[in-house]
């Protein structure tokens, strides 16, 4: 197997995803459905965040590949547009 930017990234990925406080919970916790989400289920998704091992990584990992729907690194998809804006302008700064 080849090596390439995108596998390594991947098995990054992959590394941080395993060792999650989230894993082994139903997907629908962190990534509700509808057009306004129940704000007890976004609640409690940030709170298995809270006590997360990996949370900045989760968090990186949605800014870096926009991730616009769920609960990412305890952040909300309302909260992750606002630090996005500041992440990606930050990293102009620093280009």
């Amino acid at each position: 197997m080849t090596y390439g930017p995108t596998q390594i990234a991947a098995d990054l990925a992959a590394d941080w995803r395993v060792r999650a406080a989230c894993a082994g919970y139903p997907n629908e916790l962190f990534f509700p459905v509808g057009e306004s989400p129940d704000e007890a289920i976004i609640s409690k998704a940030k709170g298995i965040c809270a006590v997360c091992p990996v949370a900045e990584d989760c968090l990186t990992y949605a800014l870096e590949t926009n991730q616009r729907s769920g609960v990412w690194g305890g952040t909300s998809e309302k909260e992750r547009k606002s630090l996005r804006r500041k992440w990606l302008a930050e990293r102009r700064r620093s280009a």
